[in-house]
Formats: C-alpha cells, sequence, structure tokens
C-alpha cells in the first residue's frame, strides 16, 4: 500500500503545528507504521519524543540536507503513514517541499482574524504546489478553541476569505495537550486525562486520511 503523506504547515510560530503533527502521528501508529519528520530548526518534534519514559508511539526522524517528493517517499517507503512537522517559514526550502510532497496539507489556526490573516500566503502556494502536485487537498484546522465560544463574525468573514475548506473536526484548548508535550507521550497514552483530546484527533483522521 503506497505511503500517504500529511503535511502540517503554517507560516506562523505558535499555531499548534507540533501539537498536531505528534498527536496525529500517535493517532495514525494505532493503525499502521507511523513516522514524523521533524522539519523544524528547532527540532520540537524530536525533543518531544526523546522526554517520554517510554518510546513514542510514532518514530521520530530528521531529514539532513536538501530532498524532494521522490527522494521522501523512496527513504521512507517502509512506512503507511508520514507526518511532515512543517517550520514556521513557507518560504523555506522544506516547507515547499512538503507541499509539493504531501497527499493533504493541514494548517493549524488559532480562532482569531489576525492570527488567519497572517498565515494569507498559504493559498496561494498551495495553489502553485498543485502544479506538480495536482491531487493535494489542504484544511484549516481551527485550534484552541475555547469551550462554549462562538466564533466571531470577523472570524468567519477571514476564514472565507482565505478560501481553504475548514475541518469539521476541531481541537479545543485542553491542558493534555500541554501536559502531553512535558511528558513527551501523546494524548492517546494519557488514558482518561488525554480522552477527549484523543477523541479530537481522531475526528481529524477519519475526516481526512484514508484507512
Amino acid at each position: 500500500m503506497a505511503t500517504h503523506v500529511t503535511a502540517v504547515i503554517n507560516q506562523k510560530g505558535g499555531a499548534g503545528k507540533t501539537t498536531l503533527a505528534m498527536n496525529l502521528a500517535a493517532g495514525l501508529a494505532r493503525r499502521a507504521e507511523t513516522v514524523v519528520i521533524d522539519l523544524d530548526p528547532q527540532g520540537s518534534s524530536r525533543q518531544w519524543s526523546s522526554l517520554g519514559s517510554a518510546p513514542f508511539p510514532a518514530t521520530v526522524k530528521q531529514i539532513a540536507g536538501k530532498w524532494d517528493a521522490r527522494s521522501l517517499h523512496q527513504s521512507f517507503r517502509a512506512y503507511r503513514h508520514l507526518v511532515l512537522d512543517c517550520p514556521p517559514s513557507i518560504d523555506s526550502h522544506a516547507s515547499l517541499q512538503a507541499l509539493r510532497a504531501c497527499d493533504v496539507a493541514l494548517i493549524p489556526v488559532l480562532p482569531s482574524p489576525i492570527d488567519l490573516w497572517a498565515s494569507l500566503r498559504l493559498p496561494q502556494e498551495i495553489e502553485e504546489a498543485r502544479k506538480t502536485n495536482k491531487d493535494l487537498k489542504a484544511y484549516l484546522v481551527l485550534n484552541q478553541l475555547e469551550p462554549k465560544s462562538a466564533l466571531s463574525a470577523a472570524m468567519h468573514e477571514a476564514l472565507a476569505e482565505f478560501g481553504v475548506p475548514v475541518l469539521s473536526a476541531a481541537i479545543r484548548r485542553r491542558a493534555a495537550y500541554r501536559s502531553a508535550a512535558l511528558e513527551g507521550v501523546s494524548v492517546y497514552q494519557m488514558g482518561s486525562r488525554g480522552a477527549q483530546a484523543a477523541a479530537e484527533i481522531e475526528a481529524v483522521i477519519n475526516e481526512v486520511i484514508p484507512s
């Protein structure tokens, strides 16, 4: 079965890319062999996976030097799922190649028009990537939603302006996500403490990634 590649990308830092990438990979690892490719120079995914007292459910690796879609698939063909944790820059080689290599691009955004507008170049880069990666699908993932809070009219307007579909599944602001990062685990490994968060990640997987 062909390797499925998911890129978690946003040119703005602090949007929750690594949190989504690591927990998404943990959920996918319950289904098949999964690897996270840490493309961020800060190495957040690698640091996260090194903190736990038990091995992280998904393998975490880094790519050295230049690469492209073909070499990525060749190097990691043993895995069913690749999750690319991209750097906070759309101009970087890694981010541009990630869009050319992935099947699905997930763009975590905070529920604030200002945060969304800071990412407005991404739709242009997605369209550019589709010239060579024709089947690329891209979705916004609302992240750190406050329970019981409605999205503002300005946010709805900003989402419409962005021109990329929004997943029905959303990620709420939960202490479990922060605790998982501090403990070097995924929310799936946290038992009842992480159950609601794990259900959110499962909803994302079920909406966009084929079984």
